[in-house]
């Protein structure tokens, strides 16, 4: 490695000369690239140290990159691409025509209709969209086809250039079992377990009997915590077991299982690997990926904070084994379980870029998509082990439409504002922006907020900020949920296990529906009593007493709302609050509020109203001059869909008496299955619903006529 060249790959902003002169952010970690090459993220040069590269055969250039995915990590690949010379190729689904990923590619191609399996997942398209623009390589991004060995398989085919391992190593490593088989071959620690080819539900059961409880029932095939369950007795393993066998089979096709012995409360940490075809493999630090919500990652961080530099240096030669034992090609992930006692055992392997990145990249300063197509090309590795430094600590959140309080739904909508904060050390890769739908066709994610400090309390309080100061109007978020996490003070504390959300965040306030309180209900009173009049001067007229009637989405509130010049009077019961307006326009109120000037940012969409101010944000309809419309409560009969999704399972038939909290289907949404239950008891009138059906939110699934349920008769 020494006497060769390497692609050198800098992120500027990493650089601490450089973070400490920039005070503006870094918006997706782009900067305009009218403002000339050295604004970048990337700048490239061939360091001192490294001599020209003699071995031109061993490598390609590539010249055309077609990135074969949307959202936000289609816009991330294809800037760096663009960076480095490449022109790209976007490709999207009919309900993708405006995303924004194809906007920023030099070709766009549409490959079909907005489901996944006719577009993204339609590898012939994708190929052919390849040869129609004369792309020479693509990047699968993550998720999709990323790590689909058949995929791989038919790009080298065609003759074209997948940026991502060989066919053999996704295979491999797609495989639960056999990876694990593989790993304890390799030396690498595994969880101990059962790994039967293809394991019969009756051969599962024995097994479970001599690993002992808890215990953990894998999908062989999965990943992201679909086909995983956790089970603490005998009695639920067997209902277990053809639950994570649907979700399995569901997710991918496949419903082979695995057990392993349940580690508790452990720290989910993963390493970084990145190999060449020329046998080199290095690790990149870890990443804390311990905070999570029903096996999916909430909060990403980098270093560890409860990695050793020992224990480190131990898990990454452990990960570069696990990468050399499957003949490993480019970036990979290696995750592993760590115990109280700091045991690690292996998990699994990702063969592609993971969402969180972004971490390892801030802490590193290196871009790992330009190392992707550094070894796609051929070429070394651009460092070797004793190069790659750990410059401070970087902590990522994913923001996604979904509604904490109603069981974390995903939300559909318009997106009227979308606003990231400015500040030093931050970074955003999003794939949307204002005036967007958030669309029922694909996850929900809306951005990944990433901040960057020299420690981790300066990284900290720079994401508290960062997501207390991004404006997000027209859908509900997680915004406030992430921002308690990071406050949290288990998790300043560094002791954030998988356990910690289920333990410290089960009664958060952050998951109970909000409240807008006198003070939010003046400030929402104040936008709508003046609205854009504001703009000119305030009136000197007496004052004026004002009925006003708001919907907060939990309830209907009356208030009196009292103006004179410049002065707010908002009475709701008992309570009152007062203010003084300085100004109101373009989307920002300045108030005076016992003695203190602040600020609240609204957005008006009609009768609706979006506010956002102290860190927390909150919406209203006027119905002031509406008339009151009735509407169906809780004990209705009326069973709707809880969220879009796909019904995979109708449990019920007219004429069958159900009684409240019996399940009557499964709505598969978010990768997760979802049990739609009757809201009191009754018999069934109408089933208007089906296996295999698509529906929307709020969507009638089955009536209930309400009533007694008669007795049923009890299970021979």
């Amino acid at each position: 490695m020494a006497g060769v060249k390497r692609t050198w790959v800098r992120q500027a902003f990493m650089k601490r000369s450089f973070m400490r002169s920039r005070t503006t952010a870094i918006y997706d970690c782009w900067p305009d690239p009218a403002r000339g090459a050295r604004s970048g993220f990337l700048e490239t040069s061939v360091p001192p140290h490294s001599r020209p590269h003699t071995e031109q055969e061993t490598s390609t250039m590539l010249k055309k990159l077609l990135i074969a995915n949307r959202g936000e990590i289609a816009v991330r690949v294809i800037r760096t691409a663009k960076a480095l010379g490449y022109r790209t190729v976007a490709v999207y689904s009919e309900a993708d025509a405006n995303a924004m990923h194809t906007e920023l590619a030099d070709e766009a191609v549409c490959i079909g209709p907005a489901q996944v399996s006719a577009s993204y997942l339609n590898a012939d398209a994708i190929l052919d969209a390849a040869r129609k623009t004369g792309a020479d390589c693509i990047h699968p991004g993550y998720g999709f086809l990323s790590e689909n060995a058949g995929f791989s398989n038919a790009c080298k085919e065609a003759g074209i250039v997948f940026v991502g391992p060989p066919a053999g190593a996704i295979e491999l490593m797609g495989s639960k079992r056999r990876s694990k088989i593989a790993m304890q071959k390799a030396g690498v620690p595994v969880v101990p377990g059962y790994e039967g080819d293809n394991a019969s539900d009756n051969e599962l059961i024995a097994a479970a009997a001599d690993i002992g409880y808890p215990l953990m029932i894998k999908a062989s095939a999965g990943g992201g915590g679909r086909g995983m369950r956790l089970v603490n007795d005998e009695s639920e393993l067997a209902d277990n077991i053809k639950r994570a066998r649907s979700e399995s089979k569901q997710a991918f096709g496949d419903d082979e299982l695995i057990l392993e012995r349940a580690v508790i409360e452990p720290r989910h940490v993963e390493i970084q690997v990145f190999a060449d075809r020329h046998g080199n493999a290095v690790y990149l630090g870890e990443r804390d990926c311990s905070v999570q919500r029903r096996h999916q990652k909430v909060v990403e961080e980098a270093p560890s904070p409860f990695v050793t530099p020992e224990l480190r240096a131990v898990m990454g030669e452990a990960a570069v084994k696990a990468a050399l034992a499957c003949d490993y090609e480019g970036a990979g992930t290696v995750e592993f379980l760590v115990d109280k006692d700091r045991n690690f055992y292996f998990l699994e392997m990702n063969t592609r870029l993971q969402v969180e990145h972004p971490v390892t990249e801030l802490i590193t300063g290196q871009d790992l998509v330009a190392w992707q197509l550094t070894v796609a090309e051929g070429l070394p590795l651009p460092l070797v082990q004793d190069e790659i430094k750990l410059n401070g600590h970087a902590i990522e959140v994913r923001l996604y439409a979904e509604d904490p309080s109603n069981g974390f739904t995903p939300q559909t909508g318009p997106l009227h504002v979308f606003q990231p904060a400015e500040g030093e050390g931050l970074r955003y890769d999003t794939g949307v922006r204002s005036g967007d739908e958030v669309t029922p066709h694909y996850d929900p994610m809306l951005a990944k907020v990433i901040a960057w400090g020299e420690n981790r309390n300066q990284a900290r309080r720079r994401l508290i900020r960062a997501l207390e100061d991004t404006f997000v109007f027209g859908v509900t978020t997680n915004r406030h949920f992430l921002s308690r996490i990071i406050t949290d003070s288990t998790f300043g504390a560094g002791e954030a296990t998988t356990a910690f959300l289920q333990q410290a965040f089960s009664e958060d306030q952050s998951l109970q529906p909000a409240k807008p309180r006198i003070r939010q209900l003046a400030l929402a009173a104040c936008v709508l009593a003046h609205g854009n009049a504001s703009k000119q001067a305030w009136s000197n007229a007496p004052a004026t007493n004002t009925p006003m009637k708001l919907d907060t989405g939990d309830e209907t509130v009356e208030l009196l709302v009292q103006s004179s010049g410049n002065k707010l009077s908002c009475r709701f019961g008992d309570e009152c609050h007062e203010m003084v307006v300085t100004s109101m326009q373009n989307g920002v109120l300045c108030t005076i509020d016992k003695g203190i000037r602040q600020r609240c940012q609204y957005h008006r969409s009609g009768d609706s109203l979006y506010l956002q101010a102290f860190g927390e944000s909150w919406s209203v309809t006027d119905l002031t001059h509406q008339p009151a419309a009735g509407t169906n409560g809780p004990g209705s009969g009326r069973i709707q869909a809880s969220m879009d999704g796909a019904i995979i399972d109708v449990q019920v038939e007219p004429g069958q008496a159900v009684r409240q909290g019996d399940t009557l289907v499964i709505l598969e949404a978010m990768k997760m299955e979802h049990p739609v239950k009757a809201d009191c008891d009754g018999v069934v009138g109408e089933v208007l619903t089906n296996k295999g059906s698509q529906v929307k939110r709020s969507q009638l699934l089955v009536e209930i006529t309400i009533g007694e349920a008669p007795e049923q008769e009890s299970e021979k």
